[in-house]
């Protein structure tokens, strides 16, 4: 297998050595100009590349296309045409014509706007992102594209992504000419670490919970679950490994370059991580992944859950957003270099993303606030809510160094000695990690740890792209206006560090005295989902997308209901599929179980024998079921309470709705541990988590 991979690695795409064959050199040298440098494409070459990419993609089976796009659905969409046009003498021929390589009007009505469109407004147009390449999926070639309202509106997550990047490089580049540096374009780059469970699909099938929501609303603990930590790194079992290397496969035709895989803390839990990628297509490739998770998944008989929290008492899954920034040359402004102190380009971008996330800890939590995740942070390596960032001993001592004016000691390389003399010896990173830091800098790059297995990435990364520009063009603006750039840049970082130390944490976000001293600090703490949303119209945020060209008041207030919205149907959709259950499932088996054992009681009495405990344990089922009813019909109330107002329901969603929840499964889970098993009517968690 490993002698095909170079051969299979990108066969399905139609990449820069595909267009390098197949298209004019006039034509090839534009688009790979329009790939790096973000120039336009001249709209008389698109019906060139669109018949090359018809060709290339006939000759791979394929027989449709469709322009793949990401609406605010967070998943993605995809219309398909076939190539085939009919001909006079009653056959078909194929074509695909630049326009429709260029352009598509998929029905814009039922996609989410939040009211930006009204329903009978049907009208959406998607466009060509020539910067993401074409590939082939399903025996179609699907072309990523933006997708956009009649009447111009974003109607998606792709197209604030690409603006992002542009407002960032336009920024960094003023900043490196200051340096001296002749860069033309800088890059974001992204590696999302993508975590996921496997079950077995029969264990599934007898899941309501997990059909409906992605996530167990029901289910006690496992009596082993992840404490032994034996499955963390562990060797990974034959069925899995197998369904690993047929999803590295279909990745790699893709052009995904799946890198790393392993078990994760959880049982069933496993992790995926490939190289970085531009911001934009790092996004395209994390949902393609995403679908070929499921389609594998499926093949092997496996689900595959994607949910922030699929069980309770053990770790969530989350998404780790490793975010760094090169020029068009490839030098990484992030790399600290050997001696970060003197490193005065290194400093400023440090600061300016420090500044970013100090000015903008709103925006960074409302990417990635839903209701799956806000069962995750905070605990099981799960970053907490507060955001702040780790920078490792030694670039605090540069920062404490910096802020007053003191002289920084470098600590050096150090060398550990096992004492095993085979051994060589290890070379001592200058930091430790920070599992619990939800914005850690990891020597070239920072890894955003809070957003959800299930989250498309563009929005992570259009809030931190975007706030760093802001940072980048307040700091362009003063020193192009210094006299002496070299007197002005080390003021500008002293000061700009000290208005924003109280961002920096290295301590444990998992402390009862953290959120105490945050807010002493004066930083957020944005415990839920709605009390974070509220915040994304903020003047101060609003200010800043329209001042950098990403979104429109109108947009952004879109998006806010849009998530409002969302937040609300999950959170009804799990409520009603609680009711579901315990009317269905739980409370009738749990009925069914006492009525077997009180008739067992009855016998025996008729025989003559006692049977105290027999009854004592059938008050215990009927006291409890009593109970269940009772949390049944409170949430059922709970649930024909909501109010009508957005932001009031969604309040009242978390405040009420899930708390009534909640109630209802402490006691549906008591009432598990002590029916018999064959007697339940689903799967537990034993079953799940530890199949074989």
């Amino acid at each position: 297998m490993m002698k095909k991979v170079p051969e299979l690695f990108g066969s399905m795409v139609f990449n820069e050595a595909v267009m390098k064959e197949r298209l004019p050199k006039d034509v090839y040298k534009a688009l790979k100009s329009t790939i790096r440098q973000g120039k336009a494409l001249e709209a008389q070459l698109a019906g060139v590349v669109a018949n090359a990419m018809k060709d290339w993609a006939i000759e791979k089976g394929a027989t449709h296309f469709t322009h793949w796009f990401q609406p605010m659905t967070g998943i993605t969409a995809e219309k398909h045409d076939a190539f085939i046009s009919p001909s006079p003498d009653g056959t078909v021929i194929m074509e695909f014509s630049g326009k429709e390589l260029i352009k598509g009007e998929p029905d814009a009505s039922s996609f989410p706007s939040g009211g930006l469109r009204a329903t009978f407004e049907a009208r959406g147009y998607t466009a060509w992102d020539p910067t993401s390449y074409a590939f082939i999926k399903d025996d179609t070639l699907c072309i990523p594209t933006a997708f956009c309202s009649y009447t111009g509106e974003i109607l998606d997550k792709k197209t604030p992504l690409l603006r992002s990047m542009e407002a960032i490089s336009k920024q960094a580049v003023r900043v490196l000419s200051l340096f001296g540096k002749d860069v033309t374009r800088v890059v974001t780059t992204v590696g999302p670490e993508q975590e996921y469970f496997l079950i077995d699909k029969e264990d599934y099938r007898k899941r309501p919970d997990l059909i409906l929501t992605g996530r167990t609303l029901f289910g006690a603990p496992s009596p082993k679950g992840q404490e032994m930590e034996d499955h963390y790194f562990g060797s990974i079992r034959p069925r899995v490994k197998a369904f690993m290397k047929d999803l590295d496969e279909e990745l790699w035709k893709l052009g995904i370059s799946a890198k790393t895989e392993h078990n994760e803390v959880a049982p069933c839990q496993h992790e995926l991580a490939p190289i970085f990628a531009t911001a934009n297509i790092a996004t395209d490739h994390n949902e393609l992944c995403m679908e070929m998770l499921k389609k594998v998944a499926e093949r092997h008989g496996f689900v595959c859950l994607l949910h922030e929290k699929p069980f309770e008492g053990v770790n969530g899954s989350g998404k780790h957003n490793n975010w760094s920034i090169s020029t068009d040359k490839g030098e990484n402004l992030l790399d600290p270099g050997a001696t970060p102190a003197d490193n005065a380009q290194f400093l400023l971008f440090l600061t300016a993303v420090i500044k970013a996330v100090d000015d903008y800890q709103d925006l960074l939590r409302i990417s990635v606030a839903s209701a799956g995740n806000d069962h995750r942070l905070g605990a099981n390596e799960a970053p907490p809510a507060i955001v702040s960032i780790y920078v490792g001993d030694e670039l605090s001592a540069v920062i404490d160094s910096l802020i007053h004016g003191s002289d920084y000691k470098a600590s050096g390389k150090k060398q550990m000695d096992i004492g095993v003399s085979v051994l060589p010896p290890i070379p001592q990173d200058n930091s430790d990690r920070n599992r619990t830091s939800p914005f850690a800098f990891t020597g070239n790059k920072f890894e955003f740890r809070m957003p959800g297995s299930s989250f498309n990435i563009a929005c992570t990364n259009v809030m931190l792209n975007t706030a760093v520009a802001q940072s980048l063009m307040v700091f362009a603006d003063e020193l192009e206006k210094a006299d002496d750039f070299d007197a002005a840049l080390p003021e500008l970082i002293k000061r700009e560090l000290a208005a924003h130390q109280r961002i920096l944490f290295n301590g444990n976000g998992y402390s009862a005295t953290w959120p105490l001293e945050a807010e002493k600090r004066g930083l957020m703490n944005l415990r839920s989902t709605p009390e974070a949303l509220v915040h994304y119209t903020d003047k101060k945020n609003v200010d800043l997308f329209v001042r950098h060209g990403i979104y429109t008041p109108l947009e952004m207030k879109s998006r806010e209901e849009i998530a409002l919205e969302e937040y609300c149907k999950v959170i009804h959709i799990e409520a009603m599929t609680s009711l579901s259950m315990l009317k269905k499932l739980i409370v009738p088996a749990a009925m069914t179980y006492s009525a077997e054992v009180a008739r067992s009681v009855d016998a025996k009495k008729r025989i003559g024998v006692d049977a105290p405990r027999e009854i004592e344990k059938v008050q215990e089922i009927t006291e409890l079921t009593g109970a269940l009813i009772e949390k049944t019909q409170a949430l059922d109330a709970a649930v024909n309470g909501e109010p009508a107002a957005l932001v009031e329901r969604a309040v009242y969603a978390h405040e009420e709705i899930i708390c009534a929840m909640e109630e209802a499964r402490k006691v549906a889970d008591l009432l598990e541990m002590k029916i018999e098993k064959k007697a339940w009517p689903m799967p537990t968690y034993a079953d799940m988590l530890f199949y074989v």
